[in-house]
């Protein structure tokens, strides 16, 4: 099923879509969401904090942050499957140019989605601890930490991924090569 996945992956991985999804991307990122103030103390850009600190910074959004927090963290579902497409389809466009089609190196193309889904996770804990308030369950802090250390700790893996694609799709001047066939000697 992966590999099938991966497959339609790279199938799909046009130039065209590659630049159209980082344009949205870079379009959506820079939409005033909500107050940037609030935003900026998001425990979805934090890494490694405790369940007290989760509550306490939700707490410290007031009934009216808290609010806005809820949809700013629905829009950003739409975000996560943008960048999510987004580093599938470079890694594909990429490895398309570096490697032959039949390398198992090609399946690299579904590391984002791993990425990805722990955002989504990390997203609906956060929400959870949200909508629960005043309740402070430990155990939804700590799954929330983890899948937000997680996403980060997955975003390593995705960019080796994009710069070794870049460097051998370079190495290759960015062309899709015949594996196939070999050069004939006279």
């Amino acid at each position: 099923m992966l590999e099938k996945l991966s497959k339609h992956i790279q199938d799909w991985a046009k130039g065209w879509l590659v630049l159209t999804l980082i344009a949205i991307f870079i379009l959506f990122v820079n939409l005033p969401l909500g107050d940037p103030e609030l935003i900026s103390r998001s425990l979805d850009g934090q890494i490694g904090y405790t369940p007290e600190q989760a509550f306490s910074t939700i707490a410290s959004y007031g009934d009216a942050g808290r609010a806005q927090m809820i949809w700013i963290h629905l829009a950003d579902m739409i975000l996560i499957a943008l960048y999510t497409s987004m580093f599938c389809f470079s890694i594909s466009w990429l490895f398309k140019r570096g490697y032959k089609p039949d390398r198992k190196m090609q399946q690299m193309n579904l590391v984002p989605l791993l990425g990805g889904l722990f955002d989504v996770i990390e997203n609906i804990w956060i929400l959870t601890m949200i909508l629960i308030y005043p309740s402070r369950p430990m155990v939804i802090g700590w799954l929330s930490t983890i899948f937000t250390t997680g996403k980060y700790i997955l975003g390593v893996p995705i960019i080796l991924l994009l710069l070794l694609g870049l460097v051998k799709a370079a190495m290759n001047r960015f062309k899709i090569k015949d594996y196939t066939s070999h050069p004939t000697t006279s």
